[in-house]
């Protein structure tokens, strides 16, 4: 592993930690300028091309994902560890369904639930996005739904 700050090749591992999602933490040092750094490693698994509303296919883009998460999180009480476990949920889910393709809706399905139980404005701020809601009365059920529930 090369040092982020020196470029340099040589790096010792001081402490190593495995998460629940089967990535592996370690904290190194690099040998040359004794600078301290992090990295995190978790195993690639197959995910599924992700079919668009008008049939075009992509790549699941976890960063992608993440983006927009992070948007409509944007000044709220979330850590980027929660966002980051949100994100990661997702994608494991994705990869146990074990199918070549899945529908966007189902992301979005997923990120919506996710969102609702981790912070309320948030979900309203993704769900104006995703639901498509493009009036105040469509975006003021919504907020009803969520007081009665």
């Amino acid at each position: 592993m090369r040092c982020p700050y020196c470029h340099n090749e040589y790096t010792r591992v001081l402490d190593t930690t495995h998460d629940q999602r089967g990535g592996i933490r370690r904290r190194r040092e690099c040998e040359k300028c004794h600078q301290r750094f992090s990295t995190y490693e978790r195993p690639i698994l197959a995910t599924p091309l992700v079919v668009k509303k008008d049939g075009t296919r992509e790549e699941f883009d976890r960063e992608k994902l993440m983006r927009g998460i992070r948007i409509a999180c944007a000044k709220r009480p979330v850590s980027a560890a929660e966002i980051e476990r949100l994100v990661g949920e997702i994608e494991s889910s994705l990869q146990q369904m074990g199918r070549a393709e899945v529908p966007s809706r189902v992301i979005g399905d997923m990120v919506i639930a996710g969102l609702k139980e981790l912070d309320q404005i948030a979900y309203i701020r993704y769900a104006i996005v995703y639901l498509n809601l493009n009036d105040l009365r469509a975006i003021r059920e919504e907020i009803d739904r969520l007081l009665e529930g």
